[in-house]
């Protein structure tokens, strides 16, 4: 072969490789997919390894990764939170020498991605002791933290950087001395029906009302799987979900197969949290729904090419919640925690209220914590839902604390629970170990303010 046809040759390859690589940067499909693996500096954290090769959703082209793509995403929850260290509180003429320690109104400040070397827990790409830049005279005030080491801070049951709403002394105090056990103990029960106006509501139906079209197969453990949901008793038919109206008011043409968007029409509420979590992060992004052979947690082999959407826990037709609560979940989990959830009290508690021996709300499933309901005052009345993102109160497990925990536990014990590692593998099969002395340190404090007090 002569010179010049191997360099013929070699400029038609690199100019092939350039065009795939130029198309993979800034295309979206399932092509271009495999090749932005190539851009990667190194992989992602555990919060958005799921979504690495979505670099859009961080990056801007040659401007890196602005602060706005971090708000964009997690705004919203800290907002939710009070966070402890917004942007207000450093914008404040007072605390703004401490942005000479730490430049707190950027988050890659602490949280840069890429970066598997100096990834610590939660994520954090700063020293463990990077509280004490700004507070080292944490003890002039507080003579009890004299003693404490600096990269101790953000141990369980003391601080955290964004979320402390269980933790505030205020709060503490407040819940001192409370039971292990509440009594009741019992979840707020989910009322979506009663929040459909009434103007709006349907008459119930049977499967004899199902009105697929004509030349439309309807096997029969189909109907009857439907005509028992809570979709038949609100009067959703069929055409509903596989029929639904374009935006002009026609109805569309009829889909065998749905895909999420049918769900969203109704349950706008609970797509929102599902695309905000790990389970539908990636559809958020325009990638392919998520796999459990994607995941970096232990998961069951053969659930490991499930593609997750709302079907994936719900079922298809029967849509069983209970299902959805439990064997869902264990369907794809094979962690310790989740191994150990069928012998663990909590879920005898479970078996008992879906055996209809004890009262509604008095289970604790998979999702009772882990997908919790949530209390809204709307127009005078209660609404109860459940979010559906399900990373919203993992990390750090305190912020489980007071939106599940402490719907049925005293918030000492909550906090002692959680604190107790081994006793998170075992799904709480026994009392918690460790003793946190948070909410002595509270008490404490105040006993000590109110000394002082009557001095003056």
């Amino acid at each position: 072969m002569s010179a010049k046809a191997l360099w013929t040759g070699a400029i038609l390859v690199t100019l092939l490789i350039g065009g795939y690589l130029g198309y993979a940067l800034f295309a979206h499909t399932p092509l271009a997919q495999a090749g932005k693996a190539l851009f990667l500096p190194g992989p992602a954290t555990h919060g958005h390894y799921q979504i690495e090769l979505a670099c859009s959703a961080c990056h801007k082209p040659f401007q890196g990764a602005p602060q706005k793509a971090c708000v964009d995403c997690h705004g919203e929850a800290l907002k939710a939170a009070e966070d402890s260290h917004s942007n207000r509180k450093f914008t404040d003429p007072r605390n703004a020498a401490m942005l000479r320690q730490v430049d707190a109104l950027r988050c890659v400040t602490c949280h840069r991605e890429h970066r598997p070397e100096q990834t610590r827990a939660m994520d954090v790409t700063q020293p463990d002791d990077f509280c004490y830049a700004c507070h080292n005279d944490v003890a002039k005030e507080r003579p009890s933290h004299k003693d404490f080491a600096p990269d101790s801070c953000a141990n369980a049951g003391c601080h955290n950087y964004h979320d402390n709403k269980a933790l505030y002394e205020d709060f503490l105090a407040a819940h001192l001395h409370e039971p292990d056990h509440k009594q009741p103990a019992l979840l707020p029960l989910r009322n979506l029906a009663e929040q459909v106006p009434a103007g709006q509501r349907k008459p119930p139906l049977a499967d004899k009302d199902a009105n697929a079209p004509a030349g439309v197969s309807l096997p029969p453990e189909q109907l009857r799987a439907w005509a028992e949901t809570s979709h038949a008793k609100s009067g959703i038919n069929c055409a509903d979900c596989h029929q639904a109206k374009q935006p002009n008011g026609q109805p569309a043409a009829w889909q065998d197969r749905l895909d999420d968007k049918a769900c969203q029409t109704c349950h706008k509420g609970e797509s929102k949290g599902f695309l905000a979590g790990k389970h539908g992060m990636r559809l958020a992004q325009g990638l392919p729904p998520m796999s459990p052979g994607q995941a970096r947690l232990p998961m069951q082999a053969e659930a490991h090419d499930k593609t997750l959407g709302c079907t994936a826990c719900h079922d298809v037709h029967a849509f069983d919640t209970r299902r959805a609560a439990v064997e869902s979940c264990l369907g794809c989990h094979d962690d310790g925690h989740s191994r150990s959830y069928k012998q663990s009290p909590h879920y005898r508690l479970w078996q008992a209220e879906t055996e209809g021996k004890g009262a509604k709300g008095s289970g604790v499933s998979c999702a009772s914590c882990h997908l919790p309901r949530l209390a809204e005052k709307n127009d005078g009345r209660t609404d109860v839902h459940v979010e559906h993102n399900q990373s919203m109160n993992l990390h750090p497990n305190e912020k489980m604390v007071r939106g599940v925990c402490m719907q049925c536990h005293g918030l000492g014990y909550s906090l002692d629970a959680l604190a107790d590692k081994a006793l998170v593998k075992s799904n709480f099969d026994r009392k918690p170990a460790e003793h946190l002395r948070s909410l002595d340190m509270a008490e404490e404090r105040q006993r000590s303010k109110g000394k002082n007090k009557n001095r003056q």
